[in-house]
């Protein structure tokens, strides 16, 4: 079960990703040119969002019964946890780097939905779904990175 969450959880990293930077796109091109907020920019929104908000699910689903997350802490105490880089990063950056992310990506979906003007809606998106993605990035463990690496897919 945890191996098809965790591959689930990869999966959706990815449709993540690809939401965002169309959503950060559209936004800033809606921006600069003054197009109108459409039902698209809303909809890619709204599946950026439920993207986002599942694979936190699936994350505090397996930070609470993986090895990696609270058990770790509970077997290794937090401040063991802190001063191991890899346990560091799986049981506290990650989580916390993707939940600040989604928080984001929330709050962005929320403007999306306000009676503002459409230059305006466009350039608080851009701005917080870029934020956002910036954090992903940097809480992703990529391939490349030692230590924490996880495949690609």
């Amino acid at each position: 079960m945890y191996t098809v969450l965790l591959s689930l959880h990869s999966i959706l990293r990815w449709i993540i990703l690809l939401l965002a930077i169309i959503a950060i796109y559209k936004s800033y091109t809606g921006m600069v040119s003054g197009k109108p907020f459409t039902a698209g920019d809303k909809k890619n929104g709204l599946f950026l969002l439920i993207a986002a908000h599942t694979a936190l699910l699936i994350g505090l689903y397996q930070w609470i019964v993986g090895p990696w997350g609270l058990k770790n802490i509970e077997n290794m105490g937090m401040s063991a946890v802190m001063k191991d880089p890899v346990a560091r990063f799986y049981g506290v950056e990650h989580m916390t780097g993707m939940i600040i992310a989604i928080v984001l990506i929330t709050i962005a979906r929320g403007v999306s939905k306000k009676n503002i003007p459409d230059r305006v809606k466009h350039k608080r998106v851009f701005w917080l779904v870029l934020i956002a993605l910036i954090l992903i990035l940097a809480s992703v463990p990529w391939p490349f990175r030692a230590g924490i690496a996880r495949p690609w897919l």
